[in-house]
Formats: C-alpha cells, structure tokens, sequence
C-alpha cells in the first residue's frame, strides 16, 4: 500500500471520531497514542481537568531538546443546523476529494503525521521529532494552552513547530489573535410600562454594543503602517445577543457573544482597557443607583495571542525551502502557533486543504493537497537526519 492510501485509511478512521469541541476527544486519543507507540514513540497524555477530554505528546528520538514539532488540533466544529449531503463522519471519496467533517480542519494533516512517524521512526534521528495533537482548539486554544504550560514545567523545548492548519501548503508566518468573550447583563425585572422601576438588561447590553462598534471604528484608524493583514486593522464583531421573555416584560438578564482580532499587542489593551472604563464608570454606576444587585460581567471564552512575523524564523525557512516556496504570507484566521512561539520556539504554519472548506457542510480536502503534505514531510526527513 503506497502512503496516499494509508494516509486515507488513517484519515478515514479519524473522520469516524466525532471529536465535536463539546464532546471527549479520548478515543481518538487513544487511537493516536496507540499508533505512535506502536512505531516506538514516547508518548504523554495531558488531561483536561475534568478527565474527558486530552492533548498527546509524543517523541521519537533521544531528548526533548532542539526537536521539530507537528502540531495538530483533533477537535472539530459541530454538525447541526449543517446541510450535509451525507454523514459527515463516514469519510466519502468522490471525484478526486475527501469529505467529512474535520478532512481539512485538520485531521488530514494528523492523518499524514501518522503515515510519515512510521518512516521517522526509521531513521537515524539526530533531531528528535515530536508530535502534538490536542483539544479544544475550536473554542478557544484551551488544549494547548494546557499542554504549553506542561512542556514548559517539564522544560521540554522543542527548537521549532510547524502547524499543519489548512493553507494548501503555504508557509504562513503571521496571523491575528483572537479574543473571545460573553458579556452578561443582569438588572431588573418589572412591568414593560414602568421602566422607572426596573433595569432593562437588554437596554444596558445595546449601550455595550453600540460601545463596542465605536472601538472597532477607532481600531481602523490604529492599524499599524504596511500592514500586511486583510484587513490590516484589528477587527471586533458582535455574534451574538439573548435575552428577554416577552414584549411587556422589562429583562433582567441578557448576554453578548463578542469577539476582536488583534493586530498588535496594543489594541488588546486598548479594547479591553476602553471597554472596562466604559462598564466601571458609566454603565454599572447607572445601573447600581437603580438596583444595587445589577451587574455586569464577562467571561472570557479563550485569548489566544496572535502569532506577529518575525525577519529570524528558522521554521518559515524551512518550510520555505522544501516547498520551494519564495515568500511566506499571513492570515486573518487564529491558531495555535502563538501559544508554541510564546514558548520561544521558531513557528511556522502550514498545512494540506483550505481553509475556505473549513467549518462548511461538505467539508473537504483534495488528495492532491494531503499528496503534497506527504511529499513535504518526506522531504524533512533530511532535516531530521542530518
């Protein structure tokens, strides 16, 4: 069997996972750590708190220092409310392309780290490679914020990490952070003809929103000159208001999902900054003289640094000679390649499949592009050799 077809016998049983962010992610787990210790790697499972769900860790070769990282995510995004012309989690091969949900976000690169660790393992390693595969990437980084503070307490320090998210093998070296927050509004119920007497919840959330929106018009005048991001200012939106029973009833809760991309350091303490002062000296103090109960909090969902190009990047040109590419580019879309490069290692993303197929029903990936992933990750073998 040549490796295409392994890789889609892998990527197969992957796909058959229903590693939804909501749901455990163990069985595919304990699939990949059986794998990877079956072709001789060391491997290390780190538990989220409630024991449902974890990241794996696995090395071949002798140390964790100087290693290049794999990194991929096994969580996808859900399938309801989704149109899909088959069950997204049998895996379809139909006119050159593999569908099911997570073929290119981004089981297909796990699936060909898996075919390729078997030939790792065959080498004479002088640089150990090391595989991370971990959870809850959709919803906010949280496995691998995890799994960054166990490496980091194990003073493993692995020398650079290629993520494989879905550029179609493109080196990517920069892409925008991502903030994501739920705000909520807890006043006072009452009558709908008496609003003297309560403290509208859904009233105080639209002042929020409509505070919001002017941040996000200030950030387009903040971008930063040349940059290289499109849009090059840091973008903020609005996804999601609840709250309210009916017509004539004042609300006493609402919430607000709300998300920003920051471009630079700056603009997260500038939205954050902003927005605090705007709730602790207008907002809550209007509220309060009317309720002393009412309240305003927000819970953070996930603040995933971005991950900011850099002129040193030994992973970029790695990537940047065995694809035979000249330049590498940025996305506006978030990773997990900040949280790795905060580490101090070099960190470069690319990976099979596009990322316009990602989260889609339907989801896709062309065999072309896992073909290629192999050929690339063949071709490291002459960096882990050498």
């Amino acid at each position: 069997m040549n490796q295409l077809d392994h890789t889609q016998d892998i990527l197969r049983q992957l796909i058959a996972y229903p590693t939804i962010s909501a749901d455990s992610n163990l069985q595919m787990i304990e699939y990949l750590a059986d794998y990877l210790d079956h072709v001789g790697a060391d491997v290390l499972l780190n538990h989220a708190r409630d024991g449902t769900k974890a990241n794996l860790f696995a090395t071949l070769g002798q140390g964790h220092e100087n290693g290049v990282l794999l990194s991929g995510h096994t969580d996808v995004v859900p399938v309801a409310d989704q149109d899909w012309s088959h069950d997204p989690f049998d895996m379809v091969e139909r006119d050159g392309r593999l569908y099911g949900r997570g073929t290119c976000d981004m089981k297909g690169f796990i699936a060909a780290c898996l075919t390729k660790a078997q030939d790792y393992a065959k080498l004479p390693l002088k640089t150990p490679v090391h595989f991370a595969f971990t959870y809850d990437e959709e919803t906010g980084c949280i496995g691998a914020q995890g799994l960054a503070k166990l490496l980091q307490d194990q003073g493993i320090t692995p020398r650079l990490a290629i993520i494989g998210e879905p550029t179609r093998m493109k080196a990517i070296e920069g892409h925008k952070g991502c903030c994501e927050y739920t705000t909520h509004f807890h006043g006072k119920a009452g009558h709908g003809s008496m609003p003297d007497i309560g403290v509208n919840a859904i009233e105080y959330a639209m002042r929020y929103g409509t505070k919001l929106m002017d941040i996000a018009q200030d950030l387009q005048g903040r971008a930063p000159e040349n940059g290289r991001f499109a849009p090059p200012w840091t973008t903020l939106n609005i996804g999601r208001i609840t709250g309210g029973h009916i017509h004539n009833v004042i609300p006493e809760n609402c919430s607000m999902d709300w998300e920003f991309r920051p471009v630079q350091d700056a603009d997260f303490s500038y939205v954050k900054n902003t927005i605090e002062t705007y709730v602790s000296d207008t907002l809550l103090p209007e509220m309060q003289r009317r309720d002393p109960n009412a309240n305003i909090t927000t819970e953070i969902v996930g603040e995933v640094v971005g991950l900011e190009p850099t002129d040193q990047n030994e992973a970029r040109d790695i990537v940047l000679e065995l694809t035979g590419q000249n330049h590498a580019d940025v996305v506006p879309f978030g990773t997990e390649a900040g949280i790795f490069a905060a580490l101090g290692m070099s960190v470069v993303v690319c990976g099979p499949g596009s990322i316009e197929q990602a989260h889609k029903p339907d989801e896709f990936i062309d065999l072309s592009q896992l073909d290629a992933c192999l050929s690339f990750l063949t071709k490291l073998e002459s960096k882990l050799a050498a």
